[in-house]
């Protein structure tokens, strides 16, 4: 076997909260996945680890005709996404073609969430004796693998306020990671949209792996093709968006609200702490009543009711 290089490995190291929206960017290139990883300290004798300070991104380009190209497309992109928020320059390396799927697949670890629930990466089974309810997905397709703020504050408020036997729209369902959840805990059936179709497939492949899929609807759309009667459901008693403040703020105006049955809940995540009141305002306006809001570092989940 040759030793030349057949790999470009690109990495870039991040604070948390920009990890999965570095992740999401470079997912669009990379082969095989796309690695977090973080340092991790032990708080106590049962703490299982905790990750802190900053993250490092990075996954691998195959190094074939069109790899200047494809390098050139990745610095253009996370240049883009520096606009929102800056970014250090990424770094690039040449590695042996080693069995490098392998290597990375070693850094990702179960994320505990809320009481009950536990992200695992699809490929790893729950240790004998886990009592938490397993959520797998594959973290190399598309937005929400579990590591975000965000994701993990509606995965906790899901504990909350599924309905068993009750059915879940997920709006922005990503990876389908939200939808999957709420099934686990005994939502009767979940709808699924998003207006990227690679989050449509990744929310189909996830669902299969979960053992959900017959009872999950997916497909592309947002607020609009729910009301039109697109899908099975138009409104349901829990709504779910973990998106972006201004997304969900113009959700709004496109009818989010009337996802809700009369005394339903929506949970809204994607939100920075100072964000919130602009949210809440939008909310308000629509009918909705502020219930709870949940916190991790700058980034806030909300828990809305429906008035009867």
């Amino acid at each position: 076997m040759s030793n030349a290089p057949h790999w470009l490995e690109v990495s870039i190291t991040v604070d948390p909260e920009l990890g999965e929206a570095v992740s999401e960017v470079l997912s669009r290139f990379v082969s095989g996945g796309v690695v977090v990883e973080s340092a991790v300290r032990y708080n106590d004798a049962e703490d299982e680890g905790t990750p802190y300070g900053p993250v490092k991104v990075y996954g691998y380009l195959p190094i074939d005709e069109h790899i200047e190209e494809t390098r050139q497309k990745v610095t253009e992109a996370l240049w883009h996404l520096g606009q929102i928020q800056p970014l250090p320059e990424p770094s690039f390396r040449t590695i042996q073609d080693e069995d490098w799927m392998a290597a990375w697949k070693q850094h990702y670890r179960p994320i505990p969430v809320g009481e009950r629930l536990l992200i695992l990466p699809a490929w790893m089974a729950p240790n004998p004796g886990e009592t938490r309810i397993p959520v797998k997905i594959d973290p190399s397709m598309a937005f929400g693998t579990g590591t975000h703020p965000t994701t993990q504050l509606c995965m906790a408020f899901l504990e909350d306020t599924v309905i068993p036997g009750k059915p879940v729209i997920d709006v922005g369902c990503g990876s389908g990671i939200l939808s999957i959840g709420a099934l686990k805990l005994g939502a009767s059936h979940a709808l699924g949209v998003d207006i990227d179709q690679a989050s449509v497939i990744s929310t189909r492949e996830n669902a299969e792996a979960n053992g959900v899929l017959e009872r999950l609807e997916v497909g592309l759309g947002s607020v609009s093709e729910i009301l039109a009667g697109n899908f099975s459901l138009t409104h349901a008693p829990l709504v779910l968006a973990n998106i972006l403040a201004p997304v969900i703020i113009r959700l709004f105006d496109a009818g989010l609200a009337d996802l809700v049955s009369p005394g339903g809940t929506v949970i809204l995540s994607g939100i920075l702490d100072t964000q919130a009141p602009d949210v809440l305002l939008a909310a308000a306006q629509k009918g909705l009543k502020f219930v709870e809001q949940r916190q991790i570092n700058d980034w806030v989940a909300l828990r809305l009711i429906k008035p009867v």
